[in-house]
């Protein structure tokens, strides 16, 4: 089995994460209005605009357990790739936390 350098063979594993995005959606903090605001702004900008990555990033449970945000977002994207909005929804590596991947449609190409 020939060897390949981590970057690479995370490439192969597919575990893109935060560096590999374009822009990083910081939500670790953010009550769950919050962020289902922002993931609702970030899906509705990006109909407009060209394809892009972004990384979500969420708080880890809390000590001892309890609710995430990773549920309810989650869905949120889930959804939206349905409406074709994203092409590609993963979550993050573990090195990089809690959150997802997403690749973004963007604007569709008109054709002429």
């Amino acid at each position: 089995m020939p060897h390949f350098e981590e970057f690479y063979a995370n490439k192969l594993r597919g575990g893109l994460g935060v560096v590999d995005a374009d822009a990083v959606l910081d939500l670790r903090g953010a009550s769950r209005e919050q962020a289902a605001a922002s993931i609702q702004d970030m899906l509705e900008r990006s109909r407009f605009g060209q394809a892009k990555s972004v990384a979500v990033r969420l708080d880890p449970p809390p000590e001892g357990g309890g609710e995430t945000l990773f549920q309810p977002i989650g869905k949120a994207l889930l959804e939206a790739k349905k409406r074709g909005w994203i092409d590609r929804l993963q979550t993050l590596p573990a090195n990089d936390g809690l959150g997802f991947y997403v690749t973004l449609a963007g604007k569709p190409e008109r054709e002429a």
